[in-house]
């Protein structure tokens, strides 16, 4: 797709080359199930489809989760399915996900695809505001994923450090914003929960991290990853 001295074809305009990117690792390296793809497809026919991580990201939380040999874990915010699928299929046969989602129609579909995958059995869905089922949670997990609303993160964020393994890892997602993250009076209302959280781990012995930024279909976003010490 892009530029090809040889053919003489025009190089692709700057602003597409990350999507092509993605979408060239998406092919050949993150090797995505049929359930997968269907899941894919279908979630991005909602109108929240932009909620839905990439291919990319699935695979890279597959790779972490195999990397400690992860037996339990945790994610706040299922959606449709699709980081709860990924981290679902990496883990053992007797490992364990629980998964918490707001919407009750979201959970459905997660829910329908994680049976399709065959997975269904090692995974816990609970629906309701998570600031209030977290409080029901017991872990120890080895790995936690957040990816919900951002006003509470700094809260999600606690709660997974309670719940996590000394060696456990945190992943926070969409947590750069297109660089609205550095500025203190944006009006994005998911900025604050952002900056709130960076600046209570930059105050917080309990962990070792660093923020990664992003380039994609999903525009100039990040994550953070904590490392519990």
């Amino acid at each position: 797709m892009g530029f090809d001295p040889k053919s003489g074809d025009p190089p692709m305009p700057r602003s597409l080359v990350p999507e092509a990117v993605e979408q060239y690792i998406a092919k050949v390296a993150t090797h995505e199930s049929p359930v997968q793809q269907k899941l894919r497809a279908e979630t991005a026919t909602l109108a929240e489809a932009g909620m839905q991580i990439g291919a990319d990201q699935g695979a890279f939380f597959a790779l972490l989760i195999r990397a400690i040999s992860a037996r339990k874990a945790i994610e706040i915010g299922t959606f449709t399915g699709y980081s709860a699928l990924s981290v679902a299929s990496a883990l053992p046969a007797d490992g364990r996900l629980v998964t918490l989602e707001l919407k009750a129609e979201h959970a459905a579909v997660a829910r329908a695809n994680l049976e399709r995958a065959g997975v269904l059995e090692r995974v816990e869905i609970l629906v309701g505001p998570a600031v209030e089922t977290l409080a029901g949670c017991a872990g120890p997990f080895d790995f936690a994923f957040i990816d919900a609303d951002k006003a509470n993160y700094p809260a999600y964020f606690a709660h997974a450090v309670r719940l996590a393994r000394p060696g456990a890892l945190i992943v926070l997602d969409n947590v750069v914003r297109e660089g609205r993250v550095i500025d203190p009076d944006s009006t994005d209302p998911n900025v604050p929960g952002t900056r709130a959280v960076h600046e209570a781990l930059a105050h917080d012995p309990r962990v070792t991290w660093t923020t990664l930024q992003t380039v994609g279909v999903k525009k100039h976003d990040g994550f953070t990853i904590a490392l519990v010490n």
